[in-house]
Order: structure tokens, then sequence, then C-alpha cells
């Protein structure tokens, strides 16, 4: 999971409008970029601002009350609370502290600051906000314990900060060693649940397991969006009528490159052929694989999941439906 994933910035005017207006002048282009920068760090502290009060409510509103933890350092801030009874605002804070530091020679002095007051205003929010306790059934505070911590970290990433600094530590080792950032997070909250399973108990555990995997879901649908993309790779000997079938059916846009073949059931065979990718979702996969089922039965057509997609009809496609 991304920690920093820019936003689309919309301004009012269109930089060539702005140009065309005779009082605008070349030397108010410091003071344009300025509108800019500030627009895009208002919308940062509306990020930050919703995700700190979110995770606020999961932490406050369920786990807490009823004894339960999350992955990352936020558990083991909980299950330090749990055995000594140190405010949950102090230990996020001090837990966090090392690792916004780590973070600061791995992602930059912007994301520190953010981060800063992202974990700050958290510390606060639990400390001063009388959040309403909403149920000690333990499915529901698991499920939307949850819910809402996740909603809340996601916020935060999309504001540019994180209210959890365990991926920062992630991505330093991954980066010294060889292993995925993804197995180290997993190998981290392993050891937590299973210390959580010793000292508070095994259904504890068990439901705080629940309550992870719940925020990380979470966390995903707030960062990437509801869309799941797909990037389809298609070999055919009619490509040309699959990507006009792309283009002008799913309304998506392709690439193409020239690929040779190598060897196969029938031995060498070197002949060239076009390449076909491109981006859909999820929703698009069964229309796709009808068209080309049509136009080429025998097409080689193989699909992954796509992240953090940039610019291209992708994004454009939905300002305009």
């Amino acid at each position: 999971m991304p920690l920093d994933k820019p936003l689309r910035e919309t301004l009012g005017k269109e930089p060539s409008v702005l140009l065309a207006n005779p009082k605008f002048k070349p030397n108010n282009k410091a003071s344009f970029l300025s509108n800019i920068s500030i627009w895009q760090v208002l919308k940062d502290v509306v990020f930050i601002s919703i995700g700190i009060l979110f995770a606020g409510f999961g932490l406050k509103g369920f786990l807490l009350p009823n004894g339960f933890i999350d992955g990352g350092v936020t558990g083991i801030s909980l299950l330090t609370e749990a055995l000594t009874s140190i405010s949950l605002s102090i230990l996020i804070v001090a837990i966090n502290a090392p690792f916004i530091i780590l973070g600061y020679f791995q992602m930059g002095k912007a994301f520190v600051v953010k981060s800063i007051v992202a974990i700050v205003g958290l510390a606060l929010a639990i400390h001063f906000i009388n959040y309403p306790i909403i149920t000690s059934d333990n499915l529901l505070v698991a499920v939307f314990g949850g819910f809402f911590l996740g909603a809340g970290i996601g916020m935060a990433i999309r504001g540019g900060a994180v209210l959890d600094g365990t991926e920062v530590l992630a991505i330093y080792i991954s980066r010294k060693k060889s292993i995925s950032i993804g197995d180290l997070i997993l190998m981290f909250n392993l050891i937590i649940f299973s210390t959580a399973a010793y000292f508070l108990s095994i259904e504890a555990a068990l439901y705080s397991i629940l309550i992870y995997l719940t925020a990380s879901k979470t966390v995903n649908f707030v960062v990437e969006g509801v869309e799941e993309y797909i990037g389809v790779t298609i070999i055919s000997t009619k490509s040309d009528e699959v990507c006009r079938s792309i283009i002008n059916k799913l309304g998506r846009g392709v690439t193409t490159f020239e690929g040779t073949g190598g060897f196969g059931k029938r031995g060498e065979n070197h002949d060239k052929t076009n390449i076909i990718y491109s981006v859909i979702t999820r929703l698009e996969i069964s229309r796709l694989q009808s068209e080309i089922q049509k136009i080429d039965p025998n097409a080689f057509v193989v699909m992954h999941s796509v992240t953090d997609i940039k610019g291209g009809m992708i994004k454009k496609r939905h300002f305009k439906e």
C-alpha cells in the first residue's frame, strides 16, 4: 500500500485562460503556484482532520472499552495500555516517534511534518473528545471498530500522512533486505497477535485479527477507491480487431508493442505479432472476455491487479460520465 498518493488538483481556471487575460502578468507566476500549494495544503488538512476523528472514534468508541487491539504501532499501544494502564494518548505518540524519525530519511520532511500533526492530533482527540461507547457486542466491535479505524488511517494517507508508523519500518527494512513490505508487516503483526493471545486471551487475539483484516480492507477501499483496476495483456493474431473492440465498445485506451514468438508445442515460432496492453475495471472483465472470444477464441490473455494509476483514460473517464 502506498504511503503518499497525490490527489488530482482542480483549479477554477485553466492556466491558458489566465494567460489570455490581459490583467494577468507573467510576474504573477509565483502567486499562481502559491495558490496551487495552498489548495493542496487545505485538502491535506481536511483529509488528515477527518482521519483523526474517524480513527479516534474507532479506538475510543469500540476497541478501548472492550479490550481489543489492532495490528501495527496502534496494536502495540493498545496492548501496552491494557497491560500497564499508561494513557493511550501518550503511548501512541511515544511508540510512533522512532518510526517517524526513520520516515524523515525515507519519505522526506513534508511527510514527517504531516505525520507528526496527524499522530499528535489523534492523541489529543483520544484524550479530550468524549466519544460514545457504541456497543459491547464483540463481533460488532471487531467489524465496525476496524472499519472506523481503517477509514481514519486511509484518510490520513490520502492527506500524505500516517497514523501508524509500521509501514515506514517495513519500507526501510525492505530496502535493506530482499523481503517484501507485505511479508514484513505480516510477520510484525503475527508477533503482536501472538503476544496478545498470551497476555490477554486467545479469544481477544482472534477478534483483534478480525479487526486488523477489516481495517486493512477499509484502508485499501479509502485510498484506492471503489473500483479495482485490472491490467490486461493480450496476444492475438487479430490484434487490430481486438484493439478496435476495446476502444469502441469498452471505451478504454490501448497500448501496442511488437513481440516475437518463442518456443511452443510445435517447436520454434519466430512470427512477429502485436501485443496489446490495456487497463480496465474489475466489472469490465466479463465483457472484455466476451469480446475477445468473438474475435479470436485462441487469443492468449493475462490479467493482473493494478494500483496507483495516474493519467490516461482510466481517470479522465470518471469526469465525463
